[in-house]
């Protein structure tokens, strides 16, 4: 798959990198990939004097240390491709700049990370970098099987970017023989009742329009009919709808793109990837966006 050719792995040197490792090594073939930068990124890898005074079998440098522990990793995931170009980085600095500076340095197509459930660590770079991050971002799970993908869900508000989104998907789908779920939600405009009708008169009104903007969205971008969700936004976000559906439909991988139309998009929205990206430990998730799209960020950075 030509659209990551190079990726990047975030490690901490938890439990969570082996469980990283074993994923990534499973849907390498599958995501085409040719390059992986292993990265660690720690605040400060010089150890306190009276640390090195009790432990002289530390005095190797903290980052030769850290690299040896990475790459005994890697030599035992045997399923991992050999002919896969490997690189440990260990680096010093704030984690979540540090990061992305080597990720704009390496020109990576995809970044990944891990997802905490019951692991110690609060996750908060991988939940932080999807917003920031230059190219798209996978995020794997501590839980669930070792596999690739057979149920995708994207959730869609039938924009431009809902098309590069589900491009990527049919492409996914074309390697992996996977099924793909559009899911679009939609609700009942604030005041719908000055129209005359009630609640589930309008509410029936939207659907309709819905499932039009569906077929318009189709012809537009010329693809086959597939299967999607249309679900009544009533109360709470919609990245607990998206969760809620997605557990309740088997998915076990979630494709959403980086941004929506405008500020009443359903699905697609920064701000409602940025909800899901938050609250979801459970299901794998891409992040999918045209590489350099948060370049200016990236270009300030490396300003600094």
């Amino acid at each position: 798959m030509k659209n990551f050719e190079k990726a990047m792995i975030g490690l901490d040197l938890s439990e969570m990198d082996e469980i990283l490792i074993r994923k990534v090594a499973f849907v390498s073939e599958a995501l085409g990939f040719k390059k992986l930068y292993l990265v660690h990124v720690a605040k400060d890898l010089v150890l306190p004097e009276e640390i090195r005074s009790a432990y002289p079998d530390l005095l190797a440098p903290m980052d030769e240390t850290i690299t040896a522990e990475i790459k005994s990793l890697v030599n035992q995931e045997k399923t991992l491709d050999k002919s896969i170009e490997i690189e440990i980085i260990v680096l010093e600095g704030n984690p979540m700049e540090t990061f992305l500076r080597s990720a704009k340095v390496k020109d990576v197509d995809l970044i990944i990370m891990g997802r905490k459930d019951e692991l110690p660590g609060s996750g908060s770079l991988s939940k932080n970098l999807a917003q920031k991050a230059p190219c798209s971002v996978l995020f794997l799970t501590e839980r669930g099987p070792v596999a690739v993908p057979k149920k995708i869900m994207v959730p869609l508000d039938f924009s431009d970017h809902s098309n590069i989104s589900f491009e990527f998907a049919t492409q996914l789908n074309n390697n992996l023989n996977a099924e793909i779920i559009g899911l679009h939600i939609y609700d009942v405009p604030t005041g719908y009742y000055k129209t005359g009708k009630s609640y589930e008169e309008f509410a029936k009104i939207m659907e309709e329009n819905a499932k039009k903007s569906y077929q318009d969205f189709l012809q537009k971008n010329k693809l086959r009919s597939f299967d999607c969700l249309f679900f009544l936004r009533d109360n709470g976000n919609d990245g607990r709808h998206i969760l809620k559906l997605a557990k309740e439909n088997n998915v076990d991988l979630i494709i959403m793109g980086s941004r929506g139309r405008t500020n009443s998009a359903a699905a697609l929205l920064g701000s409602t990837a940025e909800k899901i990206v938050q609250l979801n430990n459970e299901i794998p998730m891409l992040v999918f966006k045209k590489k350099g799209e948060t370049m200016s960020f990236l270009q300030a950075l490396m300003k600094l």
